[in-house]
């Protein structure tokens, strides 16, 4: 992964968080949102991610007039044999790259629904396998509204992150026009698939304790009942809170995130630092919060204040192993 990421930062310049995120997203075998102004290389980014990783890549961009059979494929008469053969779309491939995914209607975000879960498309009544690792990564710009559909909340709900992609430093910006201007950089393919199936089956190994699951169970819990959770003031500001694929994704995340600070085992912190980009697009404001200019990052930072981390995840832990020890 760290030549993985050498070689994506030859060619991006900064974003270091956005790609810790991929990373993360890539081991945990999570689904990506990401979200930024044009012209901050959310789709550069994406591609070169692709490029590093020697599997198949497709990129759709995403438009109003665009159809589910664009998506996931569909039957097709052959008047020469008088038979229907199925074919396939783009979402059969390893890294799809779904650019401005809410330029397109519902009825075709809905499409990426069974994919993007179960692995797999139904046409026709037949069953179709997509290509293992699968990851989905959507690009959206928040600025614009003209031409844009709202993502169904079961689409959003099957991300695991949502990631913010903010503007350069000066001095990282002064770096990406040298590099753009100058001799073009490219990246090299130094993993393939079957590498990074086993790298997301080690990082499986990595040890979460009960305690860190309890954590990650109260985070998800305050967001759909803060008042039993000690936050009455956040009641009026919440219509709905996160599903446990949160909850699930926070522990795989967590996870991920150790494998690749170079630990087998999880820490609070580890967790702390993804509860924003996990939970952000799953929390349903009421229109008291938006009128009041409240934003989801703002309920979770006071959720996070509010419920306590474990202060020694790991004391039973080694309760057990010096018990197996003596």
């Amino acid at each position: 992964m760290e030549r993985v990421l050498y070689e994506v930062k030859r060619v991006v310049v900064g974003q270091d968080a956005f790609l810790e995120r991929i990373l993360v997203a890539i081991l945990a075998q999570g689904h990506l949102l990401i979200e930024g102004v044009p012209g901050l290389a959310k789709t550069l980014t994406v591609n070169t991610f692709a490029k590093t990783v020697s599997g198949s890549f497709k990129r759709i961009q995403f438009t109003p007039d665009l159809l589910p059979a664009d998506l996931v494929g569909t039957r097709i008469f052959n008047p020469k044999t008088s038979e229907f053969s199925t074919v396939l779309g783009p979402v059969f491939a390893n890294l799809l790259l779904a650019d401005e995914i809410n330029r397109a209607p519902a009825k075709v975000q809905s499409a990426l629904l069974e994919v993007m879960q179960e692995r797999q498309v139904t046409i026709a009544g037949e069953t179709h396998a997509v290509p293992r690792p699968f990851l989905v990564m959507a690009t959206q710009n928040p600025i614009e509204t003209e031409g844009t559909y709202p993502l169904p909340e079961a689409q959003v709900d099957r991300f695991m992150m949502k990631v913010l992609v903010g503007y350069p430093t000066e001095e990282e910006e002064f770096v990406i026009v040298q590099r753009v201007t100058g001799m073009p950089a490219t990246a090299a393919a130094v993993a393939d698939t079957a590498q990074l199936m086993a790298l997301q089956a080690q990082c499986r190994q990595g040890y979460v304790d009960p305690a860190l699951v309890q954590y990650a169970v109260k985070l998800v819990a305050a967001t759909r009942d803060p008042v039993r959770c000690g936050l009455p003031e956040l009641a009026p500001y919440l219509t709905f809170g996160a599903s446990p694929r949160a909850t699930i994704s926070l522990i795989e995340g967590a996870r991920a995130l150790a494998f690749l600070r170079g630990r087998p085992y999880a820490l609070p912190q580890d967790l702390i630092d993804l509860v924003p980009d996990v939970l952000r697009h799953r929390l349903v404001l009421s229109y008291e919060a938006l009128s009041e200019g409240m934003t989801a990052d703002a309920l979770i930072l006071k959720i996070l204040q509010a419920v306590p981390a474990p202060s020694k995840p790991l004391d039973r832990h080694v309760q057990l192993a010096a018990q197996e020890a003596n």
